[in-house]
């Protein structure tokens, strides 16, 4: 059983990969001069800074004159806009950004490494403070950072990096935009024409590739292929834990349950999501995938080896891989503990509540057990041996044989040393344990 199991996990897990790898995005080649157009839209993560990488190969594969970074997101995680900026620093090809409606926190940092910003009317660039996964103000070392990249990205592209620390930093006064000390900077397309932080407000993309003297070149789009829309779902750090959740609860409620089922296919089903989608984020490689499977295959083992080495080994191996995996030590190791906590909770909540009270629960969860109340025995008490005498048949140090009416029986001496043929009474009985005492 366990076995057919086993093998159903292995194809589900091989279908489900083929399956997602036909998300997969090819590039076509571009004759002329073509422009690029990159979308950055909603939250960034892993997976939105994997498919700006992704565009970038592609506008130089195909020779592109110019790239346009469409911004519309409400900002998102700095280790993946840090990469995003990376990625355009390393590009030979000019680079715009089109403040298309917002570009916010992380999405006001990516629009200040590009070479140029236009906005569209109505648009803001800025409130940039740097926050921790729960909203609250990020420790001082992470702050002094953020505030460097800011800075560092203004002066990169001949801006007064002034108003760049004032979008991250409420002590910075620039009361001359509207943000005096204790409020954070937000730029609206006048403000930042003003300030030397946009070169000008267009009112579409067409627009802007006139300001760019590029209304006869041919527009190529990049497009979210399916296996990254996975991704830069699946690497958001209030879906991970989902997951996780998700992935074990299924896998412990199969384990209660005969055959191989829903929960199974669900549980499956999670870990192979946050795996892909780490994987195409580029956040982790098939040796994270590899030492995922060693762990599932050693708690296996552990149904047949004795000892408990295989299954703490298996474990450990599962969560490192997990922690591999993941862009973040902090965002993985709260998203195990609420896991861990949630697969705890309904464990109980299935065996001892709902699968006493619900018929269909009942069936779901195997709540037999092999207990003396239902009928059944361990082992056979010999309590009708106790008093009796007999001849040991092996020394006892202290435990040994002894022949009792004709019958051979392992019993223990109380502790001292028995030799051979000597007359011994039994004195007590525990269970399998016959204890005799030397007369």
């Amino acid at each position: 059983m366990l076995l057919k199991k086993f093998r159903i996990f292995v194809a589900l897990a091989c279908g489900f990969v083929l399956f997602l790898l036909l998300g997969v995005h090819l590039t076509v080649k571009a004759d002329g001069d073509t422009v690029y157009v990159i979308p950055i839209e909603e939250t960034v993560e892993k997976g939105l800074s994997k498919f700006l990488e992704r565009s970038f190969q592609e506008a130089e594969d195909m020779n592109a004159k110019h790239i346009i970074l469409d911004i519309n997101t409400p900002g998102g995680a700095v280790d993946a806009v840090l990469d995003m900026a990376d990625t355009i620093h390393n590009s030979d090809i000019p680079v715009t950004a089109y403040v298309n409606r917002r570009a916010l926190s992380a999405g006001a940092y990516l629009a200040l490494n590009a070479d140029d910003i236009y906005m569209a009317p109505g648009g803001k660039m800025g409130a940039a403070a740097i926050i921790d996964t729960q909203g609250n103000a990020a420790d001082k070392k992470s702050e002094s950072l953020w505030l460097a990249e800011m800075e560092d990205a203004a002066k990169k592209n001949g801006r007064d990096p002034k108003y760049a620390l004032a979008m991250a930093d409420a002590d910075v006064d620039a009361k001359e935009v509207g943000a005096p000390k204790g409020e954070l900077l937000t730029l609206s397309p006048d403000k930042a024409l003003k300030v030397g932080y946009s070169e000008g407000t267009v009112s579409s993309l067409d627009d802007l590739l006139k300001k760019l003297n590029l209304k006869d070149a041919k527009i190529e789009r990049a497009e979210v292929s399916f296996a990254e829309k996975v991704a830069r779902f699946i690497t958001h750090p209030v879906v991970i834990p989902i997951l996780l959740s998700i992935g074990s609860l299924g896998l412990i409620v199969e384990l209660y349950s005969p055959g191989f089922g829903i929960p199974g296919f669900m549980g499956l089903t999670a870990l192979l999501l946050f795996f892909y989608g780490h994987l195409v984020a580029g956040l982790a490689g098939m040796e994270t995938i590899l030492l995922f499977a060693a762990g599932i295959i050693l708690i296996i083992l552990e149904i047949f080896l004795p000892g408990g080495i295989a299954g703490i080994a298996g474990l450990i191996a599962i969560v490192a891989s997990l922690f591999l995996a993941s862009g973040s030590f902090k965002v993985m190791a709260v998203s195990i503990l609420i896991a861990t906590a949630v697969s705890i909770a309904a464990s109980i909540l299935l065996t001892r509540v709902l699968g006493k009270r619900m018929k269909f629960f009942k069936k779901l969860i195997l709540t037999d057990s092999t207990s003396t109340e239902s009928g059944y025995v361990s082992n056979e008490s010999r309590r009708d041996l106790i008093g009796k005498i007999g001849v040991t048949y092996t020394p006892l140090r202290p435990s040994g044989t002894v022949i009792i009416d004709d019958e051979r029986l392992d019993v223990v001496s109380e502790g001292s040393f028995t030799a051979k043929d000597k007359k011994v009474k039994v004195v007590k009985v525990e269970g399998s344990r016959i204890v005799v005492r030397e007369l």
